[in-house]
């Protein structure tokens, strides 16, 4: 068979194998989980639901927040993954969230649990089980997970308890950003800082590393072997202090995967990394 008819035959399988799982997957767009105004000064917000057409109401749900230094990126970017999660039988929720500079992480993360709570409220109609709420995000996203899996503070501003069963962390950024910050010494007002304000305690505050406790979560942390030095450093803290708690931590390190491969490597649907997600909430 020569190049071209290999090329061609690949195509043709590829578009078959689209069109099958297109057909697999309930799709639900744009869906508002937060009215303007909530909380006082929140802008709306909408997600994306990705369901297989067979759930039953006791599938395993994760709930993903995206990456983007914390003022940029959108849940449309990730409509691949909740298809392929879908695909393997997760209901899959993708999230926006307010973005700096007209917010800061305090609101992002308020955001993010309000979007927890309407999965939790809402999740059975599209098949998922309310009570197998996982969270997850890559870069900026992985913090904000972590930091409301620790955090309950967020949940009781909502008048509710802590849902989530377990937290997946793809490269996550900021788990020490009081470290962090204070290590690179900013200029006022710059990048990190329009999310993050200029205030160390707000760091401190919202760096997920001083909130962990025997009550947390479990977590599946993921990270690459030649991701951003910040976030090398920051998750090898963040491990240590894991470690107090859970001495044999659920921990991958992808050692060739720099920053952005380790989110796109979910467009592979054989990626082993859906392997260990399914692994992780098989056994939580």
């Amino acid at each position: 068979m020569n190049f071209f008819k290999k090329c061609l035959l690949f195509t043709i399988l590829s578009l078959v194998s689209f069109s099958c799982s297109f057909r697999a997957v309930q799709r639900s767009k744009d869906i508002s989980y937060m009215e303007k105004g909530f909380l006082g000064n929140l802008p709306e917000k909408q997600l994306n639901v990705f369901a297989p057409k067979n759930a039953d109401g006791s599938n395993d749900v994760m709930l993903f927040i995206h990456g983007g230094s914390w003022d940029s990126g959108n849940k449309d970017i990730y409509n691949f993954l909740g298809a392929r999660l879908a695909r393997k039988g997760i209901v899959a929720v993708i999230i926006d969230y307010p973005l700096s500079p007209d917010y800061q992480v305090h609101d992002m993360a308020k955001a993010s649990a309000q979007a927890v709570r309407w999965t939790e409220e809402n999740i059975k109609t599209y098949g998922g089980s309310p009570d197998k709420i996982y969270v997850s995000g890559h870069s900026a996203g992985g913090h904000l997970a972590s930091l409301i899996s620790v955090r309950d503070e967020y949940f009781d501003t909502l008048g509710v308890e802590n849902p989530i069963k377990g937290t997946i962390l793809i490269d996550a950024a900021g788990l020490d950003m009081y470290w962090f910050l204070k290590e690179m010494n900013y200029a006022p007002g710059t990048q990190y800082l329009r999310a993050f304000t200029d205030n160390p305690q707000v760091w401190k505050d919202t760096s997920p590393i001083y909130y962990l406790d025997e009550k947390d979560p479990p977590m599946l942390i993921m990270m690459g072997g030649k991701t951003l030095p910040g976030i090398e450093k920051t998750t090898e803290r963040f491990l240590e202090e894991y470690k107090k708690i859970n001495p044999e931590p659920n921990f991958y390190l992808q050692k060739g995967k720099k920053h952005k491969p380790m989110i796109v490597q979910f467009i592979y649907t054989p990626s082993k990394v859906y392997k260990w997600i399914g692994e992780f909430m098989e056994e939580n």
